[in-house]
């Protein structure tokens, strides 16, 4: 289970549920009117939809499919569940359920991918590796030469890091508590990484002090409102982004001071890394 979908079960599910958002698979067979993909076709699954005709949809900067907010309810957009057992209903997790051995989506939660795709390795793309990836790369939109600094290096952090670097980042700093997580980070790409329980100042009053103003992009993937407060702050002043990535527990208020807004830094959220997956 990821963080995200754990949040969700201690907020919004309903039991019993079939959990996982991220897989890949072979169709099995289709439902009447379904056009785009066939039996035998690969694809990832999409727990973000596009069913390409909502203002999101349509619109070439979101990505936030009006359909989403249909799959949050547990069952299919007829109100119906595809799954029982004993005679009982068993509800979906995100329109995906991917912890199963045969699962039933909507036509425009899936994505035809590649024949020769390796199953094991682009289920990945179905979240985790995209969310992060796209954060860089189409949310904070980083720029080359920029440094930026990485809250959470898990599985979606190393993905920022790619990002961040395949956009050309100068510096990028991984942050986290965990010091095991460091060697990977770099492999990832980031040029340097810090444990905040390091240091007796804040991390962002640390941060500040690495990089002289701040830094440029700053993406807080743990989902806790603490460190998008430092990481905001961590973020250059006037032209500093700071994008959140992780997903807060539904009710969560932010602190976080108006005064850092006045010089112009920028504060904004992505999901699915801001692609239209299909």
């Amino acid at each position: 289970l990821c963080g995200t979908e754990m949040k969700v079960l201690e907020d919004k599910a309903l039991y019993p549920i079939i959990m996982g958002h991220e897989g890949a698979g072979i169709v099995e067979s289709v439902g009447e009117g379904v056009s785009t993909v066939k039996p035998g076709d690969k694809v990832i699954t999409l727990f973000l939809p596009q069913c390409g005709e909502c203002a999101s949809c349509l619109n070439s900067e979101d990505n936030f499919c009006i359909q989403f907010k249909q799959s949050q309810t547990s069952l299919m957009s007829d109100g119906t569940s595809r799954f029982t057992c004993k005679g009982k209903p068993v509800y979906h997790f995100a329109n995906t359920s991917t912890f199963s051995e045969y699962t039933v989506l909507s036509e425009i939660s899936v994505a035809k991918i590649d024949a020769v795709a390796p199953l094991e390795k682009v289920c990945l793309i179905s979240c985790g590796f995209s969310t992060g990836y796209g954060a860089a790369i189409n949310t904070a939109k980083v720029t080359p030469g920029s440094t930026c600094a990485v809250f959470g290096l898990g599985g979606v952090g190393l993905s920022v890091i790619m990002g961040c670097k395949a956009a050309g980042a100068a510096r990028i700093i991984g942050v986290d508590i965990n010091k095991d997580k460091f060697e990977k980070a770099m492999e990832a790409g980031a040029t340097e990484c810090i444990n905040p329980q390091d240091f007796k100042k804040p991390i962002q009053e640390v941060l500040v002090d690495m990089t002289g103003a701040g830094v440029e992009f700053c993406f807080e993937v743990i989902g806790n409102p603490e460190m998008v407060a430092a990481a905001f702050a961590s973020c250059h002043e006037s032209h500093g982004v700071c994008v959140i990535v992780g997903l807060l527990k539904f009710g969560v208020q932010l602190n976080i001071s108006g005064w850092l807004f006045f010089s112009g830094r920028t504060l904004k959220g992505s999901v699915y890394g801001g692609w239209k997956g299909r």
